[in-house]
C-alpha cells in the first residue's frame, strides 16, 4: 500500500514537472496584417515598416499577412506568395509559436479590422499550437492617435504662409460605421490648421464635399497627400492619375494648381511609431 502511494506521489510530481516545463516553453511571435499592395514600389514601404518592427523586437519571429484576397491572387500570378491572416497564424502555430501579438496596419477600425479581430480571436479557442493571441489597434484608434497624426500631418505637410495653398489628404473611406473616423480627424486638423482637409475615395467626405470648402477658402494651390500606408493604386490612379475623374484632374479643371506628394505615410518613422506603440501594449499583454 505504501509502495502504491509512493508511486502515485512520484507520478503526480513528474506530471506537474512536465506541465511546468511545457508552460515554460513559450515562443512569442508577431504578425503584421495589412490590406496589401501589388505595386513593387509601394511594397518597398512595407520593407521599411518590417525593418522598424524587427529592430524593436530583434529576437521575435515577425511575419506578414494581407487581408485583400484579390491582391494575394494577383501576386500569386507573379510568383509571389503572401499569406492570408488565417494561413499566417496557422503556420506560426505549426512553427511552435504559442503566443502571437498581431498588429493591424489599417488606418481605421473598419470592416477589415473587425474581420481580423474575429480571425485572431478564433485562435484563442484552439487547443493546440497557439495558446494566446492579442491585437494592436489601427493607426487612428483613439484620441491620442488622432492628436499625434494631426500634429505630424501639419508639421510634415505645411501649407504655404500666404494662405493661398491648402493641403488635401486622400483617405480610402469605408461603408462601415467606422468611416466617422475621417470627419473626426478633420476636427483634429482644424484645431491646428484651417488649411488642412481630408476627403475619401469611397466614404465621407467625398471630393465634392471638400471642394466646396476649398472654393470658399479662395485657395489657388492644392497639395495632394495620400492618407494611406502606401502610395499604391488609389494614390497612383484615383489621386494623381491623368484620367478625367482623378482628384488631380478634377482640381485642375477647376483652375487649381496641384502638387502631388507620392509617398505613403508608412514611409515616415513617426507614423510607424504609432503602430509600434500599439503593438507594445499587445505584446506586453501576452
Amino acid at each position: 500500500m505504501k509502495r502504491l502511494l509512493l508511486i502515485c506521489i512520484i507520478a503526480t510530481f513528474c506530471l506537474a514537472m512536465g506541465t511546468q516545463a511545457e508552460n515554460n516553453l513559450e515562443k512569442k511571435g508577431i504578425l503584421l496584417i495589412t490590406f496589401g499592395t501589388s505595386y513593387p514600389e509601394a511594397r518597398k514601404t512595407f520593407d521599411h515598416v518590417d525593418s522598424i518592427f524587427k529592430k524593436q523586437w530583434p529576437d521575435v519571429d515577425v511575419r506578414w499577412a494581407y487581408t485583400a484576397s484579390f491582391i494575394r491572387q494577383k501576386l500569386e500570378g507573379q510568383g509571389i506568395h503572401v499569406d492570408s491572416p488565417t494561413e499566417a497564424l496557422a503556420k506560426m502555430g505549426e512553427a511552435g509559436c504559442t503566443h502571437v501579438a498581431v498588429q493591424s496596419l489599417h488606418f481605421i477600425p473598419g470592416a477589415e479590422f473587425h474581420d481580423v479581430l474575429k480571425t485572431v480571436g478564433s485562435f484563442n479557442r484552439i487547443h493546440w499550437g497557439i495558446k494566446k493571441t492579442t491585437i494592436g489597434g489601427p493607426l487612428i484608434s483613439k484620441h491620442q492617435d488622432m492628436q499625434q497624426m494631426a500634429n505630424f500631418i501639419c508639421k510634415t505637410f505645411p501649407a504655404a504662409d500666404n494662405k493661398k495653398e491648402a493641403v488635401l489628404l486622400m483617405g480610402h473611406g469605408s461603408h462601415h460605421a467606422a468611416n466617422v473616423y475621417y470627419p473626426a480627424f478633420q476636427y483634429y486638423l482644424e484645431e491646428r490648421s484651417p488649411d488642412h482637409f481630408i476627403g475619401t475615395v469611397e466614404g465621407y467626405p467625398l471630393l465634392d464635399e471638400v471642394t466646396r470648402k476649398l472654393d470658399a477658402g479662395g485657395y489657388q494651390k492644392i497639395k495632394l497627400v495620400p492618407f494611406m500606408s502606401v502610395a499604391g493604386n488609389h494614390a497612383q490612379n484615383d489621386m494623381a492619375g491623368d484620367q478625367q475623374d482623378s482628384w488631380k484632374s478634377q482640381l485642375e479643371a477647376k483652375g487649381y494648381q496641384v502638387e502631388i506628394v507620392m509617398k505613403g505615410l508608412a514611409d515616415y518613422d513617426e507614423v510607424v511609431q504609432i503602430w509600434i506603440d500599439h503593438l507594445k501594449e499587445a505584446f506586453d499583454a501576452l
